[in-house]
């Protein structure tokens, strides 16, 4: 009965960890729609703010070597931004859903004691999340997000345009199995659309 409980607990924060980062995926989604919409606003149709014919100058053309545009690194950037503050959203709910499971009154000594457990994986995932992130940024990436859960790690990187090569991923992996003593097969590489 012990073992149910602690399974039931787990799986409703599992689903309100889910739900919340779905409606706040939604929301940003709308949100980001709506924001380029001002009623009156004038817009260029090719976004260029001045004639290319009359400048003098031919610009050269841009090597294959080149470091990212701001605007790539921009849009990298800002998925990164998002995906920290959703993970951290997601967290705060069910951090505080947890905390009022922890000091309901009703509650027997069982439930307490297996929200804080719950407390403290959350508390430990976050840490061993950081230092993946810190530690992997450290080898040299443009950036980097970590996520932990129950039976694996997703670590979605920024290599700056750069293929992923087979060496980034076995440095990456030996991180993550250092720092959260998962196998290599339980833990995921992604790069990022730069």
């Amino acid at each position: 009965m012990k073992v149910w409980k602690r399974n039931a607990v787990v799986a409703a924060i599992v689903l309100f960890v889910c739900a919340a980062v779905y409606l706040n995926w939604t929301y940003q989604g709308q949100e980001s729609a709506d924001a380029g919409k001002t009623l009156g606003q004038a817009a260029l149709v090719s976004g260029q703010t001045s004639d290319p014919l009359l400048q003098g100058a031919v610009s050269p053309a841009p090597s294959a070597s080149s470091s990212p545009t701001a605007s790539e690194t921009d849009s990298t950037g800002g998925y990164f931004a998002s995906a920290r503050l959703n993970r951290q959203q997601a967290r705060d709910n069910a951090l505080a859903i947890l905390q009022d499971a922890a000091s309901d009154e009703s509650a027997d000594a069982a439930m307490k004691e297996d929200t804080a457990m719950a407390i403290q994986t959350l508390a430990d995932y976050t840490v061993s999340e950081a230092q993946i992130e810190n530690l992997v940024t450290a080898k040299g990436y443009t950036d980097c997000i970590a996520f932990i859960s129950d039976g694996s790690v997703s670590v979605v990187v920024s290599t700056g345009g750069a293929e992923l090569t087979d060496a980034d991923v076995a440095k990456i992996t030996e991180i993550v199995t250092d720092e959260t003593g998962y196998t290599a097969s339980q833990v995921k590489i992604i790069p990022a659309e730069d």
